[in-house]
């Protein structure tokens, strides 16, 4: 397949050129149209994405691809239906472990706006199929239920994460600030769900979590929504067997009455630990950074941006102390999909702009992981008035 390469060197890749330029290489999607919330995934040295095919109010597809000598290969159909919940700051998961995939898509349960489950298939990398559309929530109520995020355990099967409406319904006869839970569970390889466990009853609507294995095992952060509307990034962590009272990352104490539907992105490797995540506590938009210390809390937070922070955060670890971050940002000019390294002793390099970017929702959360020393970025965009999914690389060394 022919490779696009766009060579940035204007003024909104804020860089020096008179440096090696740095090069950003499209990656070919050619996939037919209509595609829209990817997730992207790096395991084992091999990078997958899944994504919906759908059109309003029609057929709904999940299907799963690797990349492979810079091509994305012919797609996998997990599953497909005609009762989905779509929706672009909700994507499907994904994760594999050996051999093994586990997928994730939303199926409506009622005919409400809001009433939908989390629908999981466990399947080899061959295509034998285990387990096909298996609820991941099994307390039968005709809630909410999403914004998943899902890892490899530490020996076999999967941990799982979401957001969880089971109690809205009763709180909803009393009032319309309805309180959404986190929860957690495994997910063994036969498709068996045990240890499910609730870490917080009262988090932010709508925000994605995000889960991650460290040196120490495994830490989910999430957006929590307190009595006052404070909605912070919190995380909890699983130690001895048992998970941690939740606690904040970092006291932003920014009070919003709505869900800002803008999550944080956790990443680990053999070392260190670190959070992305977007605030506009004090009016301020912004997006931060943060690393875990051995102690167990987090570092006083970085500041990424450098005009109006939007967030959609993703993060990368490039070194065992440096990681990629991948953000939009807005000014006068319009918005942005910018990348920046940030280094756990403050270090932060110039800013990257990957690519000029509709700020609606129609762009997703765009997705970033690290192969070698290569950055690779996938997001939405509107061809036609069809949605189509973007994926691009350049090379660290051009940062």
């Amino acid at each position: 397949m022919k490779r696009i390469s766009i060579v940035v060197c204007i003024g909104l890749a804020i860089f020096s050129c008179s440096k090696k330029a740095l090069v950003i290489n499209e990656i070919p999607f050619e996939f037919g149209i209509n595609n829209a919330e990817p997730n992207l995934v790096e395991q084992d040295g091999k990078l997958s994405l899944s994504w919906v095919n759908s059109i309003r109010g029609e057929k709904a597809t999940l299907l799963y691809s690797q990349l492979e000598n810079d091509t994305w290969k012919k797609p996998i159909t997990i599953t497909s239906g005609s009762d989905w919940f779509v929706n672009w700051a909700d994507f499907p998961a994904n994760a594999t472990n050996g051999d093994v995939l586990l997928t994730s898509h939303l199926q409506k349960s009622a005919s409400g706006t809001y009433t939908y489950d989390v629908v999981l298939n466990l399947r080899k990398l061959n295509g034998e199929i285990i387990k096909e559309n298996f609820l991941l929530n099994t307390d039968g109520m005709q809630a909410e239920h999403g914004f998943v995020s899902v890892i490899p355990n530490e020996k076999d099967g999967f941990l799982i994460t979401w957001l969880d409406g089971r109690n809205t319904v009763k709180e909803m006869k009393e009032s319309h600030h309805k309180a959404m839970t986190i929860r957690v569970a495994e997910v063994s390889s036969d498709g068996t769900i045990f240890n499910e466990t609730q870490l917080d009853g009262r988090t932010c609507d709508c925000c994605q979590t995000s889960i991650s294995m460290t040196k120490n095992g495994p830490i989910i952060v999430f957006r929590d929504r307190s009595k006052n509307e404070i909605r912070d990034i919190y995380f909890s962590r699983r130690i001895n067997n048992k998970w941690t009272k939740p606690a904040a990352v970092y006291n932003d104490n920014w009070e919003i009455n709505g869900c800002p539907v803008n999550g944080p992105k956790i990443v680990s490797n053999a070392i260190n630990t670190a959070v992305s995540w977007f605030t506009a506590a004090n009016e301020q938009p912004t997006v931060k950074v943060s690393f875990l210390l051995d102690t167990g809390s987090f570092l006083e937070p970085i500041i990424l941006n450098d005009v109006e922070a939007s967030g959609r955060v993703d993060i990368a670890f490039i070194s065992f102390d440096e990681v990629l971050v991948s953000y939009m940002e807005s000014d006068a000019n319009g918005t942005y999909l910018r990348c920046k390294k940030v280094n756990k002793n403050g270090k932060i390099s110039k800013a990257v702009t990957v690519s000029q970017i509709n700020s609606g929702r129609s762009t997703g959360v765009p997705q970033l992981e690290i192969l070698k020393n290569d950055a690779y970025l996938v997001w939405t965009i509107s061809i036609d008035e069809k949605n189509q999914l973007k994926s691009v690389r350049f090379n660290l060394d051009g940062m």
